[in-house]
């Protein structure tokens, strides 16, 4: 398939990118500076140079696509208004196209609300954290327009040992008496490896029939505290118990969006691994941590 990623140099993006070369695709990945088209070329994808925010610069140039992956995050004040002029620019694009695209979205777990005693699945309501409403809204959106196959993915909180939302453990146990963690060490987060991820993306992209989502949880929940113990115990930090801050304070360190890290979730992969027969492998990440270089 010949597939355009959007976001591809991030932290979903460029597994995307890598899993879908190594699987024979024809691979593009949208670019902003020359570091980036030299990081998409070293995954072996060609790079397209342009900007999410004025996709009418681009859009003409790209050729016939089977598939598009919207990955792409700016985490600033400006995002729904980016997302927007992307959908608005894209959409019609792809249902003009003369062969229908498929269209993989990123919503995310925070558009689901608190654990209510049961594990979410896709059927639950969204309730979404309130900097993130906007995306219930696109995502309706792309579900309702004519002409092309959506598909609909929710990662869960996306890591690697050393990087992804575990970056700010890693950080914190080396620069810091304590390892921060927001609202409570008992706050449980749904977690899914960066690779593990992307083998979803592409299996979603190949085999998904069009209008599903997916949630991309290979971890139910696991606490924080557990997250944050095994970082203190990998770097020596000082102290071993997490230094617990409130959301104010990371919403005021971050922006509004960061207040997502106190929201105590469960969420289950179990569709993804029924319909389209992902296996996540990496279901230990106090083990990886422990083996961090």
């Amino acid at each position: 398939m010949r597939v355009l990623v959007l976001g591809g140099t991030g932290s979903i993006g460029a597994p995307v990118v890598r899993e879908l070369v190594q699987h024979g695709h024809d691979v593009m990945a949208l670019v902003r500076s020359d570091t980036s088209a030299k990081k998409v070329a070293g995954f072996g994808a060609h790079p397209i140079s342009g900007d999410i925010s004025i996709p009418q610069t681009w859009l003409a140039v790209l050729p016939a696509l089977d598939g598009v992956i919207h990955a792409a995050a700016t985490f600033d004040d400006d995002e729904e208004a980016t997302d927007r002029r992307l959908l608005d620019g894209l959409l019609p694009f792809l249902s003009a196209a003369p062969t229908r695209t498929r269209f993989v979205y990123t919503g995310g777990c925070w558009l689901y609300g608190k654990d209510n005693g049961t594990v979410t699945t896709e059927d639950a309501p969204f309730d979404p954290l309130p900097a993130f409403a906007w995306c219930v809204l696109h995502i309706r959106l792309v579900l309702d327009t004519p002409g092309i196959l959506p598909i609909v993915i929710h990662p869960a909180m996306v890591y690697e040992p050393d990087g992804g939302v575990f970056d700010r453990f890693r950080r914190d146990a080396v620069e810091r008496d304590a390892v921060r963690v927001v609202g409570s060490e008992a706050v449980r987060w749904p977690l899914v490896h960066s690779e593990d991820l992307a083998t979803l993306y592409r299996l979603a992209l190949e085999d998904s029939s069009p209008g599903e989502a997916y949630l991309g949880a290979a971890i139910d929940g696991m606490p924080v505290g557990r997250i944050a113990r095994a970082y203190a115990r990998r770097f020596g930090t000082r102290h071993l118990d997490p230094d617990i801050i409130s959301e104010g304070q990371v919403a005021a360190e971050l922006g509004e969006w960061a207040r997502g890290y106190a929201l105590d979730q469960r969420q289950t992969g179990d569709k993804a691994r029924r319909r389209l027969g992902w296996e996540p492998r990496h279901l230990d990440p106090e083990s990886e941590i422990a083996a961090i270089s």
